[in-house]
């Protein structure tokens, strides 16, 4: 009898490669491909040479920006994966306040590769160890290449935030905003903490009229209002003793909503006396402290100045600023450096600010007044932003924060980098090299990481109408033979040096970028698939009669559900 031959089983492969089944893979694809969607929209923007977008909001808004953080956060994303690209480029602006647009670029490019590694088998696992130890191996070798810079060195600082600004609206501004903002940060820099700064003691005061170059760095307060003189007041003050209250000068409402019945004319007048001894007796007081400047913060319960109280505040020779934001009191009183007053009982002398001169400026039609010579002053500035029209005001602003966020990393983390595409060319390169070391499945991921990093200046040369397959060809080669400060300039259409171009950004702003980059993207590469939990909707009303025990004995009551798939039940 013949022998059956039993085949024998092949070895299995599934140790080397994954297979994922059909709805993760849908799911995967359809995160990245939306993420790279986003990414693709604020693309155009980088660089010097990007484009801006207009924003159109559903109140009719109109904004013009190329801030990639202030276009997506406008943008009306619905698809989670998506929205994580979104909460990306805050966490940027939060945490360095530049490079919004690259790392949300970046993550783009690194989904574009993962999507390469997933479709030949790769696990995503694999996938997501790889890019973290790329991440760190990349942040590592940023550091070398970094120079480092003292606080002392103010051109170093220019520089770092001119770059910032020369890929804005406003970039032709920048020999003026660039030195503002430096000096701004450096004036509330504590010395008892040298590496912390606090931007909101940065206040920003935009003013309609005028150029960009109007702006100004106000050491003191500027108040976005004119002074309160219906009655006469006064509009200078010289030797200014400030009270910043929290109370109203007004007479007094009852508790509750009631109504007061006056049936003769003499309680009417007696009503109107108490009134003016009331507001008269608080002024008498006010007075008697040597105050001759009040800012009083805004009510909502009731008027905090009346045309009366403005009367006798003005026939006391007191400067009187009303409607001060609640907000703004704290930056208001550490200037001062004065104690912000709640009661009338409470006011005295020593809660009060000093300061040379307070007046009334004129800027074009509107007005402003200014708190300057404050004595004792708190680390604080201010600086007021001046524009021809609303979208330049606003747009103004906001280059103006970025900048001030460059500086912020320079104190925080005191190190520079070359930009123009430069640290991004060199990490691919060393990369590159550090992947042939490596064996197996990790050596492809980190040889993708690698490629990924080319975007950036790939979309440099391309938003600046460069040949960007060319330019970032001579740029490999440059950097092959050791030119690691070798960028792209836009402005000359060649490669050179970019460090003498002065083409300079924090340490900060690029280890940060690639970090929540590759953080972002290994999150988006371990979702497999996404359980919508819809909430309950208000179908209908089902009403159900039940019967209660209380103490006033047995009553039928009505008990009214959400859920429509409960059918009644008999209590």
């Amino acid at each position: 009898m013949a022998a059956i031959a039993i085949p024998t089983p092949r070895a299995s492969t599934k140790s080397e490669t994954f297979v994922d089944n059909k709805r993760t893979e849908d799911i995967r694809h359809q995160n990245i491909a939306a993420a790279q969607a986003v990414a693709d929209a604020v693309r155009t923007s980088l660089g010097p040479k990007g484009m801006d977008k207009m924003i159109q909001t559903g109140s009719g808004e109109v904004i013009i920006t190329n801030d990639g953080a202030t276009i997506l956060n406008k943008m009306e994303v619905l698809q989670p994966a998506a929205k994580m690209l979104v909460q990306l480029s805050k966490s940027q602006d939060s945490v360095a306040g530049d490079g919004t647009t690259t790392v949300v670029v970046l993550a783009g490019a690194l989904l574009k590769q993962c999507s390469s590694l997933l479709s030949h088998g790769i696990h995503p696992t694999v996938i997501s160890d790889a890019l973290h130890k790329t991440s760190v191996k990349a942040v590592d070798v940023l550091t070398a290449m970094a120079v480092p810079v003292e606080l002392s060195d103010r051109d170093s600082l220019v520089k770092s935030a001119s770059t910032s600004l020369n890929s804005k609206v406003v970039s032709q501004y920048s020999t003026l905003l660039a030195p503002l903002a430096v000096d701004a940060v450096l004036s509330v820099v504590d010395p008892a903490k040298p590496d912390m700064v606090d931007l909101r003691d940065i206040k920003i005061v935009k003013k309609l009229g005028g150029t960009v170059d109007d702006t100004e760095l106000v050491k003191g307060l500027v108040f976005d209002k004119k002074v309160s003189h219906s009655a006469g007041g006064p509009t200078r003050m010289e030797n200014a003793k400030i009270g910043v209250i929290q109370f109203q000068i007004s007479p007094p409402k009852t508790d509750i909503e009631q109504s007061i019945v006056v049936s003769d004319y003499t309680q009417m007048d007696r009503i109107l006396k108490e009134e003016r001894n009331y507001i008269l007796g608080m002024i008498k007081k006010i007075k008697a402290t040597g105050c001759n400047v009040l800012l009083i913060q805004k009510s909502i319960l009731r008027d905090a100045v009346t045309d009366l109280s403005l009367h006798y505040l003005a026939k006391a020779k007191i400067l009187v600023i009303k409607d001060v934001e609640r907000d703004d009191i704290e930056f208001i009183t550490k200037t001062l450096n004065c104690l912000p007053i709640a009661n009338i009982e409470h006011f005295r002398a020593e809660k009060l600010g000093h300061a040379d001169l307070v007046e009334e400026a004129s800027l074009g039609e509107s007005k402003i007044v200014k708190i300057t010579g404050i004595k004792n002053m708190g680390r604080t500035t201010t600086v007021l932003v001046r524009g021809s029209n609303q979208l330049v005001l606003d747009e103004a602003e906001r280059s103006l924060h970025d900048a001030l966020c460059v500086v912020r990393c320079l104190v925080n983390k005191r190190f520079l980098i070359a930009g123009g595409g430069a640290p991004e060319i060199e990490l691919s390169r060393q990369l590159g090299a550090w992947a042939k070391v490596l064996q197996g499945m990790e050596s492809y991921c980190v040889k993708s990481f690698a490629e990924a990093l080319e975007v950036i200046p790939y979309t440099l040369a391309e938003n600046a109408g460069l040949n960007p397959i060319g330019i970032v060809t001579e740029l490999r080669n440059r950097h092959a033979q050791g030119e690691i400060n070798a960028g792209i300039n836009v402005r000359k259409g060649q490669i050179t040096n970019i460090l003498e171009e002065n083409v300079v950004q924090p340490l900060l702003v690029s280890t940060s970028a690639i970090s929540l980059a590759t953080e972002c993207v290994r999150m988006i590469l371990k979702i497999d698939d996404i359980v919508t939990v819809r909430k309950l909707e208000m179908c209908c009303i089902v009403e159900r009669r039940y019967s209660c025990w209380r103490e006033e004995g047995l009553f039928s009551g009505v008990f009214y559900t959400l859920d429509p798939g409960i059918e009644d039940l008999e209590l």
